[in-house]
């Protein structure tokens, strides 16, 4: 009679037992889907994003609107549709000329820095001119840009010619430089000549360079492009920015402000993504 329960529980306690075992691997896969979740890049950069709306709203409840309106204050006023089409208007006057300098940068640096890579005495050359005007501010041409192409388009485009070109250029010589020799004799091995050598050598072991070379310049010509608004005639993003500081909208400039950064946040993820699907060789997850 006594036996009966301690058979009992023995039963009762491997049950338990073989139902916390069977449960371990659910727990194990649930553990291991959350933890991937959270590590995912998306959710980083989304966690980032909440992070940094979170600090700034904490931040503008220190101050009045006035002086740090918090981002539902500057949310309200993007959401305003006369500022919209006025925004978007001003932002399509501004890609006009970024993308003109932005081009012309990128087109001359490409060619050029090749060249200064593959070319020991054109680097030797060219390499302490450019160090020096990559040291002068950019915003240091700007009375040079007025006397020679006056306050406008032509003005706009050059400096942001100035400021993108020599990023561009050291990345693309730095690459160029850094190319191994050995790709350069599998190619000569195999009969290839020097055009070829140029366009299916050369060239594919540097397009991380290029790709490099086009995030730091879009970056470089986004600033260029506001500098140039704000520092010569204002027109466009720079001009809404000066009104609306004159009629004390901080939330309006700072609306703005938020546009520029998508601007360079969408070029980035635009190379980004073409980096992922033309040299998926290189592209590091």
């Amino acid at each position: 009679m006594s036996m009966a329960p301690s058979s009992t529980r023995l039963c009762s306690m491997s049950t338990s037992r073989s139902s916390v075992l069977a449960g371990a691997p659910l727990r194990r896969a649930r553990a291991g889907f959350v933890a991937r979740i959270a590590s995912a890049p998306r959710t980083v950069q989304l966690a980032s994003v909440f992070g940094g709306l979170l600090i700034w709203q904490l931040a503008a409840s220190q101050y009045s609107h006035f002086i740090l309106p918090p981002p539902s204050a500057v949310l309200l006023r993007m959401m305003d549709i006369g500022f919209d089409l006025r925004l978007l208007q001003a932002l399509s006057g501004s890609l006009q000329h970024m993308l003109v300098g932005f081009g012309l940068a990128f087109g001359i640096a490409l060619p050029l820095g090749m060249l200064m890579g593959r070319m020991p005495r054109l680097y030797a050359m060219l390499d302490p001119i450019v160090s020096a005007l990559y040291a002068i501010p950019s915003v240091a041409f700007v009375p040079f840009l007025v006397i020679w192409f006056g306050l406008f388009y032509e003005s706009r485009v050059a400096l942001v010619f100035i400021m993108a070109f020599p990023d561009i250029l050291v990345v693309i010589a730095a690459g160029a430089r850094d190319i191994r020799r050995n790709l350069i004799d599998v190619g000569r091995s195999f009969g290839a000549s020097r055009m070829q050598i140029a366009s299916k050598v050369l060239f594919m072991a540097m397009l991380p360079f290029v790709t490099t070379g086009l995030r730091v310049g879009s970056a470089r010509a986004i600033n260029g492009m506001i500098t140039a608004e704000l520092f010569l005639a204002a027109v466009n993003l720079g001009e809404m920015m000066k009104m609306s500081a004159r009629m004390f909208d901080t939330a309006g400039v700072l609306a703005v402000v938020v546009v520029i950064a998508l601007l360079g946040l969408l070029a980035q993820s635009a190379i980004a993504a073409f980096e992922a699907k033309f040299l998926h060789w290189h592209h590091r997850k």
